[in-house]
Formats: structure tokens, sequence, C-alpha cells
């Protein structure tokens, strides 16, 4: 296995501010899809301008993280694809030990491999102790940021689960690899920075667009692994707790709090009386 059987995928919203270090850290992979989710012909023309191998898609409207990822998984034609988020920078080195433990590992096991972030807890796993003893060890999912994936295999169970818009999209892909006996591995010699929540620059758009999916998505990803009337029991607490918080902070005119409990509120009323995760981010 080498570097030509890998191509990156990257979605894009509104990232302008972002993706050039993204770009710029990606050295040893040729084969790029970027899949622009705000139709930005301006940021096309300017990565095109630095990065002309680049195969750059624009939408004409916003399908959200995991459909935009199908898309990118429809159009790549090498055996691994290497999903990023454009908030990440790659580590030193990173491609070359993401390669190493691929050749290492028994591919025909293998459904996604990613690197370690920044992040405190690694964004993947709790089990420190695994953490200090190995290089590389099984989890039961990674975060959707940074993680190579085997097209076959993603593929196989149908890719991403449209429905969701925005979070716990890659949760839902690894649960279904995982019960189809595949497995998911993390090596803590690949390193990458996660800015975390700045893929956008929508500013307080973007935190109605979180919290109203947010919610509406942890309801769906309960409710698809559960039942419906479980969801229901579990999350209407919930529901009445934002409906007190929204008073509360109406009251004590704290705006920003109160729109952001009112978004919750509404993404968690929507997914219970079971609409679509419509909600979408507005540009000003």
């Amino acid at each position: 296995m080498n570097f030509k059987d890998i191509t990156v995928g990257i979605v894009t919203f509104n990232s302008e501010k972002v993706i050039f270090e993204c770009l710029k850290s990606i050295k040893k992979i040729k084969k790029i899809i970027i899949f622009d989710n705000s139709n930005d012909l301006t940021l096309k023309k300017k990565i095109l301008s630095q990065f002309p191998n680049i195969k750059f898609i624009l939408s004409k409207k916003n399908i959200g993280y995991g459909a935009g990822n199908n898309k990118i998984i429809n159009l790549c034609k090498t055996k691994y694809l290497f999903i990023l988020n454009p908030d990440t920078i790659l580590k030193r080195n990173c491609e070359n030990e993401l390669l190493k433990t691929l050749n290492e590992i028994d591919n025909s096991d293998l459904s996604i491999l990613a690197p370690i972030s920044n992040d405190k807890n690694y964004g993947f796993f709790n089990d420190l102790k695994k953490f200090e003893t190995k290089k590389k060890f099984k989890v039961s999912y990674v975060k959707g940021f940074a993680m190579l994936v085997d097209i076959k295999k993603i593929q196989s169970i149908r890719k991403f689960d449209e429905n969701f818009f925005l979070y716990l999209e890659e949760i839902d892909l690894c649960k279904r690899l995982v019960k189809k006996g595949y497995s998911i591995y993390v090596t803590k010699t690949a390193k990458i920075k996660h800015l975390a929540a700045q893929s956008s620059n929508l500013g307080f758009e973007f935190e109605k667009c979180r919290n109203w999916h947010w919610m509406w998505s942890s309801f769906y990803f309960y409710k698809k692994n559960n039942s419906h009337l479980s969801a229901i029991i579990k999350f209407f607490p919930q529901l009445l707790f934002l409906s007190l918080k929204f008073i509360f902070n109406l009251m004590l005119m704290n705006r920003e709090k109160m729109i952001k409990n009112l978004f919750r509120f509404l993404g968690l009323l929507n997914a219970i009386i079971g609409k679509s995760s419509w909600y979408r981010p507005k540009f000003y």
C-alpha cells in the first residue's frame, strides 16, 4: 500500500479562514477532493490557483456533512479515503505514520484508521491505560474530523446516513461497521491538530445551527438504535427543561442564552414529531 492508494476528502461550508492551512499540511497524498456546501465560487478559484490538481465540487445547496462525504466517496477512485474537516492540520509525519500503520494492520478487518488529535481525551476514547501501553488499538468509534476509511467497506453499509445533517453521523457509521464485524483502529503515532468548531465562519448563526442539530441528531440517533417510544421517554424531560431555561433567560433578558435554548428546544421538538433535519444556517 502507498500514497497512491489514498485520496483526501474534505467537506467545506464557508471555510475559507481555515481550509488553506489544512491543505498546506497535506504533503504526501496528492489526490484531494473538496465538496463545498456553500457553493462558493470565489473560494474554488482561490484554492485552484494555489492547488490546481484538487478536484473541487460546488454544491448548489447545503446537503450536510454526511451527504457531502457520500458524494466524495462516490467520486473516489482509490482504495482508501482520508476524510478530513477543513479545520484540521496534519502534524509532521502524520501521513507517513498512517500509511505505516495501514500496512501493519490486517486490511481484511480494517474499516477505519484514525490519528489522534490535540484534544486532551484525544477525541476518540476514554481508555487511557490502553493509550499508554499500545501504539495502535481497536476502538468502538472515532470522531469524524479525521478518519481514513476503506471505501468498499463503507459502501457495504450504504455509507453515511443522510438523515443526519450535522453531528453523530460518524458515530452512527462506526456503529454499523462494528455491527457488521469490521474493526476501527486508532494510531497514536499519527497526530493531527483539530481547531474544533472553526470549520465555518458564520459566527452566532452557526451557534443556532449547532444547537438545533445537536438535539435533533441526538434524538434521531437514540431512536434509530432503540425505538421512537423509548427516545421520547428519554428526551421528553429535556424538552421540558429547555422550555424552562428559555423562559428563565427571557426573564433575565439574556438574549444569547435564550436563543441557544430556543434552538435546542426546536431541534428536539422537530425530531420528536418526526420532522427531518431541515434547519439550515443563513448567510448575511
